[in-house]
This record gives structure tokens, C-alpha cells and sequence, in this order.
């Protein structure tokens, strides 16, 4: 692009962007980053303020497999993967820990003390920050943005779009900039609720949690907890099983993932005969809402080898997912083929993209932010190499 007195350019304040920025500060390039939000990196702050999962210590393989599509993501998580993740938070004065599962946290837990480290270092490398600047989208070289000080056009010589995907708008992400770019793949909900309609019985469960059980969608499987609610179910078994669920997979619930069908059957066979279905229930070991779950799903309640089975595998019927607004994170966006192996826009040289707005998909636990920051990387490395050829 025209302009070379101007800064380089990146659009979106979260952790794609910044990431971009300082990629493209280090290169020796002086640039301005403009977010629409009154402050950057909310989602970042949303998302951290029960626990920031930096990442996941895993192998590099494993982490992969989380990802769709994997192959493309992977040169850049090969740059900057989990490791990598844990030394840049270290750097910026962060003590780590890992939890039982592998996912990877700060010892102060939340988002914001990383947060202010990282834009004191990125203020000390020189990138400024344009805040309440709504991007508008491009008029021919140029870039233009609605501010509280009236429009704005720009023609820096390079720049990086990491506007985010289509949920959260309360945080700024609400997909609005798909008018301004083609090759956009619809957004779905992704990491979401799906809902589901409950009798009366289940309203004074509403907000408790299924714990220790097994989650299986289609060829997909979830080992933790989820939550019901007045809405349907949500938390992070079913966020995992997103994609599957999404795509119409039916939902089973295995309430004894440590026991056998068989032996859960030979418990069952120990029973007296003529108690209570509650009774029953109770004396396997279900605590009051797994039970009230059973009753729900399983109606009349089997018995023998055949109840067995259906604790094993208890089907759970959902009506698709909740509100894209109330996603996580989302699918679909700036497909791979509107991009060069760069993050550059084949249609519009010297123009990259990075993060959430691209069109790839991963469950929670330290996959979203790393992929972030990650193509964000990538895609500022790239930016800075364009500008200085």
C-alpha cells in the first residue's frame, strides 16, 4: 500500500493484534494500533477473570489434533506453540502453574497483570493506541475508521485486520467487519450451550453441575463435567463437543465412566427387589442431580442389565446450539483460501489477518489463545517483512 510516512497499521486490540504489533515493533516498524472499544483486550479480560488457560502442556502433536483444520495452523504453532506461550508469559513477569489436566494458568490466575505488563512493554517499543476508532472498511488505498473526532482515513504502508470472530459483541467482537471482505464462511457458534427443554422437575437443578462423567458425541468423547440449565446444558464437557454436536451428532452421557457395563449391571443385580426407582439411583452412588437426570431421560426406568446400559450410555436429546452471542468462541470467518501462506488477502496486498476472524475451530482449555496469539505472530512477522522489502 501507498503511504510510507505513515505507521504500520493493526486493527483490533486483543491478543492477535497486540501480538502482531510487537511483531512488527521488534522488526524496527513504528505502528498504530486502533480498537473500536474504549480499551483493548476485553475478551482477553472476560475470559481470564475466573482463570486466564494460557495454554496447554502437552505434546506438539496432541495440541494439533485439537485444532481444524490442523494442517494450517500448524507452521504457526510449530513458530509459537505451548512452550512458547508459557516463555512470553514468563517475560512479562508471570509465575506459571500447570493444573491436574494439563492446562497451563498464572499464579495471580486472572488476565489483567499480564495484561498491563504487556501493553507497558509494547508502550516502551513505541506502538500507540487509537481507542473508540470503529473501523469502516477500505476506500481504495485507503483505510477508514468512524472516531470521536470524525473520520479518519489512513494509508499506512502495511497492515494486520485481527478483528475477532462473531461472538461477545458486549466485548467487541460481533463479526459486523464481514461487509468490508469476501471469502467470509458464515459464523456458527462454537464452545457453546445447546439447548434443551426441561420438565418442572429439573428447574431446582438449574445451575448445578454433572460431574466426573463422560461425554460422547458422534466420534467425539469428553471426560469431565457439564451444567445444566434453564436453557439447556453448557460448560466445558459439552463446549468440547461443539463441532459434532453442531453438526447434529447425538449426545450420550456415560454416568459410570470408570465401570464396566458389567459390572454396574452385577451392582444393579444386587439390589432388593420392589424398591423405589429413587432408591435404586441413590444406593449406586448418583448424587441428587444425576439422579433427577436419569428420571428425566429415562422414562419408565428400566431395570436389570438394561438400566446398566442406559447409565452407560444415557441419551440426551438437545434442540441445537444457544445463542451465537453467548459462545465462547466461533466458527467460520476469513476462509484459508482468501489467504496466501502469509495471513496476506490474495485480493489486497499488504493487508494480513490473524486470530479469532479466521476459519478455524478449537475446543477451550488453552487452544483459542494460543492460536491466537500464535497467527498473530505470523502474521506480524510476515506484515513487517512485506514493509521492509
Amino acid at each position: 500500500m501507498a503511504g510510507k510516512g505513515e505507521r504500520a497499521l493493526v486493527i483490533g486490540g486483543g491478543p492477535a493484534g497486540l501480538m502482531a504489533a510487537e511483531a512488527m515493533a521488534v522488526a524496527g516498524l513504528e505502528v498504530l494500533v486502533a480498537d473500536r472499544m474504549p480499551s483493548l483486550a476485553r475478551k482477553l479480560l472476560m475470559a481470564g477473570k475466573s482463570g486466564l488457560n494460557l495454554t496447554r502442556a502437552e505434546p506438539l502433536d496432541d495440541f494439533l489434533a485439537a485444532y481444524a483444520p490442523s494442517d494450517w495452523l500448524r507452521p504457526m504453532l510449530e513458530a509459537f506453540g505451548p512452550d512458547d506461550v508459557q516463555d512470553w508469559a514468563r517475560e512479562l513477569g508471570q509465575d506459571l502453574f500447570t493444573g491436574s489436566t494439563g492446562r497451563v494458568f498464572p499464579k495471580v490466575i486472572k488476565a489483567s497483570p499480564l495484561l498491563r505488563a504487556w501493553l507497558r512493554r509494547l508502550d516502551g517499543s513505541g506502538v500507540q493506541v487509537a481507542t473508540r476508532w470503529d473501523w469502516q472498511g477500505f476506500d481504495g488505498d485507503e483505510v477508514v475508521f468512524a472516531t470521536p473526532e470524525g473520520e479518519q482515513r489512513l494509508r499506512p504502508p502495511v497492515a494486520v485486520l485481527a478483528v475477532g470472530g462473531g461472538s461477545w459483541a458486549r466485548l467487541g467482537s460481533d463479526g459486523g467487519w464481514v461487509r468490508h471482505l469476501e471469502q467470509v464462511a458464515p459464523f456458527e457458534p462454537s464452545n457453546c450451550g445447546f439447548r434443551r427443554g426441561w420438565s418442572p422437575h429439573m428447574q431446582a437443578h438449574f445451575g448445578a453441575p454433572v460431574k466426573a462423567v463422560s461425554l460422547r458425541a458422534g466420534a467425539q468423547e469428553s471426560r469431565g463435567e457439564f451444567v445444566i440449565s434453564r436453557q439447556g446444558v453448557e460448560g466445558g464437557g459439552i463446549y468440547a463437543l461443539s463441532a459434532a454436536l453442531r453438526g447434529g451428532a447425538a449426545l450420550e452421557v456415560d454416568l459410570f465412566p470408570d465401570l464396566s457395563t458389567g459390572a454396574l449391571a452385577a451392582k444393579l443385580g444386587k439390589q432388593r427387589r420392589g424398591e423405589s426407582a429413587g432408591n435404586r439411583l441413590r444406593k449406586l452412588g448418583l448424587d441428587p442431580v444425576k439422579r433427577a437426570l436419569v428420571m428425566e431421560l429415562l422414562r419408565p426406568l428400566p431395570s436389570g442389565a438394561a438400566l446398566a446400559g442406559a447409565l452407560k450410555a444415557l441419551p440426551l436429546a438437545l434442540e441445537g446450539p444457544q445463542e451465537i452471542d453467548r459462545a465462547i468462541s466461533t466458527a467460520g470467518g476469513l476462509t484459508r483460501g482468501a489467504l496466501d501462506d502469509r495471513l496476506m488477502l490474495r485480493a489486497r496486498p499488504g493487508i494480513f489477518a490473524a486470530g479469532e476472524m479466521l476459519d478455524w475451530d478449537a475446543p477451550t482449555g488453552g487452544y483459542l489463545l494460543t492460536a491466537c496469539l500464535a497467527t498473530g505472530l505470523w502474521a506480524g512477522r510476515a506484515a513487517a517483512d512485506y514493509a521492509l522489502a
